[in-house]
């Protein structure tokens, strides 16, 4: 029977990429049919298929419809969902166990082959889910501002930035875990709402001396995206701590670079109600865009200071000394949290309220620190009401969300019913579909003042792969703009002489 097949295939399967040993194979089989209900094996029909798979979803796609077939679970994507990763949960060594393996590997190989690890079993475990993350859309397109990533996800609905602030304050039907970052959801059996997370694994740290953990994202949107949380469920706070706890994780992990999302609704990420970071082992667009001035602090003289060519107002700093770019840095989030500029549409407060944040990323260049602070203005106006310096009106049928930590380096996030739409717009332009099929259609109709324009500019009479190009090119245009939006001094000779002016009241000699 397949199931049999896909029971032993799968108790194979973690033996070969280290998940179990040889001894512990009873066991995993063993639980494996206590989870089907089964009391003994099953008779195969024909011999074992001695390949494997590289993932282990084949075999729990078998082992799920099994379960709905045999009344274990209901057939929905939810259900399907805990019941695989409950599965997986078979293989997965205890904590301890972990941490004891990442160590060992730490102290004898060094931090990337300790990371390199741990990354493997995220992915062979299924906590990392490979086969959904193959389905995104990902491409490189240039810009204005250089080469920007684009990614059309396709595991996750949208989030609104109002729902993203309203978590600050609501309740939850359960209180446990408190979230999704808290240190208690390692081996938690899940519910219809929230995440089964049986396959989660953590490695603890020590940041500021205070206990926190790392963890990989079970959709990562980039290579190695890993999450760095605090062990208490506080909110998130850009700090002078913010700044220690950065560079003392890239001292840890001199291969990673590590970032914070704002800690203000709007320009914050999806998180805001758990302290956490974002890391991982890749290269952002922005690390490679170049500096259009230097300037310098007087309490700082070993930190090289630029003014960054980036669409997102950006400081950086550089320095062989952690203390002098920590000390410096907390000088500049003192400075920005109470400066205004009504010329630039920049104001620090409303009444009580605060507006200006700091989104900070640290990584290394060989023995030295880079520390890039982005400033943030969260302000809302009656003409722009989710935010001045948000994506505004006209892009919100592109990027609605938060521009967050990742997109603030260039990598773009966008949502999944983009995949279906854009494609609705390539036949525009192939002549396939019509700007009137468009405005009829209510999940088009947001698309029409932009296609109509692209059709004018490039014709109705493409061939398939020249639309998808335009379409991709004219898409990272629309990006670029998002970044724009978001910048709260923009990049022309007004803009620039408003960061001036800024660093100026901080210190810097300019």
């Amino acid at each position: 029977m397949m199931l049999e097949h896909a029971m032993r295939r799968l108790v194979r399967f973690a033996l070969a990429n280290g998940l179990i040993e040889e001894t512990d194979c009873h066991v995993a089989y063993n639980a494996l049919l206590d989870l089907m209900q089964l009391e003994a094996p099953l008779p195969l029909d024909g011999e074992e298929d001695e390949s494997l798979p590289e993932t282990a979803t084949p075999m729990l796609t078998v082992m799920c419809d099994e379960a709905v077939k045999r009344g274990i679970i209901e057939d929905s994507a939810t259900r399907r969902d805990l019941f695989s990763t409950r599965i997986m949960g078979v293989f997965m060594p205890r904590p301890s166990e972990m941490i004891r393996q990442f160590q060992a590997i730490y102290a004898q190989k060094g931090p990337q082959a300790a990371t390199d690890w741990f990354y493997a079993l995220c992915r062979k475990s299924d906590y990392i889910r490979v086969d959904a993350i193959a389905r995104n859309i990902r491409f490189f397109a240039p810009s204005e501002y250089g080469e920007l990533e684009i990614t059309i996800n396709l595991s996750k609905p949208e989030k609104d930035p109002r729902d993203i602030a309203a978590l600050l304050t609501k309740k939850s039907a359960s209180e446990y875990p408190k979230c999704m970052l808290c240190p208690e959801n390692e081996g938690y059996a899940g519910r219809l709402d929230f995440p089964a997370r049986q396959t989660l694994r953590t490695i603890p740290l020590t940041l500021s001396g205070k206990p926190w953990h790392m963890q990989y994202s079970p959709y990562l949107y980039y290579d190695q995206h890993c999450i760095v949380f605090n062990d208490a469920h506080i909110p998130m706070k850009i700090s002078r701590g913010t700044f220690e706890r950065l560079l003392e994780f890239v001292t840890l992990f001199p291969h990673y670079f590590i970032g914070s999302n704002a800690d203000l609704p709007i320009v914050g990420g999806s998180i805001l109600n758990h302290d956490h970071f974002q890391g991982g082992c890749y290269h952002f667009p922005m690390e490679a865009a170049p500096a259009y001035a230097a300037c310098s602090h007087p309490d700082a003289p070993d930190v090289r200071c630029e003014l960054v060519e980036w669409p997102l107002s950006t400081l950086r700093l550089r320095s062989d000394k952690a203390q002098s770019l920590i000390d410096l840095a907390d000088k500049v989030l003192t400075a920005w949290r109470g400066y205004s500029d009504e010329s630039v549409g920049v104001l620090s407060h409303s009444g009580d309220t605060p507006h200006n944040t700091i989104t900070p990323i640290a990584r290394r260049e060989g023995e030295g620190y880079v520390l890039d602070l982005v400033l943030r203005n969260n302000r809302t106006t009656p003409e722009y009401p989710l935010g001045i310096f948000h994506p505004h009106a006209e892009l919100h049928h592109i990027k609605k969300e938060n521009i967050g930590l990742i997109e603030v380096m260039g990598l773009f996030i966008l949502p999944g019913r983009l995949s279906k739409e854009l494609v609705a717009l390539e036949e525009v332009l192939c002549g396939k579909r019509t700007l009137a099929q468009i405005e009829a259609d209510e999940k088009l109709r947001a698309h029409l003042a932009w296609i109509t324009d692209l059709s004018a500019a490039y014709g109705c009479a493409l061939e398939a792969n020249r639309a998808r190009e335009v379409i991709r090119a004219e898409l990272t245009r629309k990006c670029a703009c998002v970044l724009r939006d978001a910048g709260v001094f923009k990049l022309d000779e007004a803009g620039k002489a408003a960061m001036t002016r800024f660093l100026r009241s901080a210190g810097f000699a300019c």
